[in-house]
């Protein structure tokens, strides 16, 4: 499951340096599109526009299941940047400590794309439970903090990133509906 988990965060992240810098009309615009056996509804962040968060649903997974991740691009250039996957990097949502795993480190521009997984859950209550989390608190920020042995100002030139949410249920949910009309027979 790890391995499959790997060749699939790798082809995503790939993915999502294709589609990042993409021009968006509206404030709120959620890229919703299917890839092969996978379905995702991305959103782009407020502060740095080329970071994302992702909802990514597949289809072995009957549709059922969310996998999380968010992005952050970064000027910096550590020589042991790469060490960082597979870390737990600590992180805020709206001031709650958390941690995230860092699942790849790409080259990117002039620095360094970072995929962050906040993890997998049941599609239905995750999203319902983060729209809920969202609208008490009027907003969707995560921030890089320091930790025990770790420094973020070394890896993150900018550190935080704030998202809208207001249309993440019709959003997630219409990705539900396309990984429906995926054919989970073949391969």
């Amino acid at each position: 499951m790890k391995r499959f988990l790997i060749f699939v965060s790798a082809h995503l992240f790939l993915f999502l340096l294709v589609i990042a810098y993409q021009a968006q009309a509206d404030d709120e615009e959620w890229n919703i599109n299917k890839l092969e056996k996978l379905v995702y509804a991305r959103v782009s962040g407020e502060v740095t526009h080329g970071d994302s968060l992702n909802f990514f649903i597949h289809v072995n997974d009957d549709c059922d299941r969310v996998w999380n991740n968010f992005t952050f691009y970064t000027y910096e250039k550590p020589g042991d940047i790469k060490q960082l996957i597979g870390k737990h990097i600590p992180i805020r949502i709206n001031n709650r400590e958390e941690t995230a795993e860092v699942e790849a480190v790409t080259p990117f521009l002039m620095g360094y794309r970072v995929l962050f997984s906040i993890g997998t859950f049941d599609l239905q209550k995750y999203i319902y439970k983060l729209n809920d989390f969202y609208n008490e608190e009027k907003r969707f920020e995560i921030e890089i903090v320091d930790g025990i042995g770790f420094k973020a100002a070394k890896y993150f030139d900018i550190p935080n990133n704030n998202w809208k949410l207001d249309k993440l249920v019709p959003s997630v949910l219409e990705a539900r509906k396309l990984c429906k009309t995926i054919d989970h027979l073949g391969s």
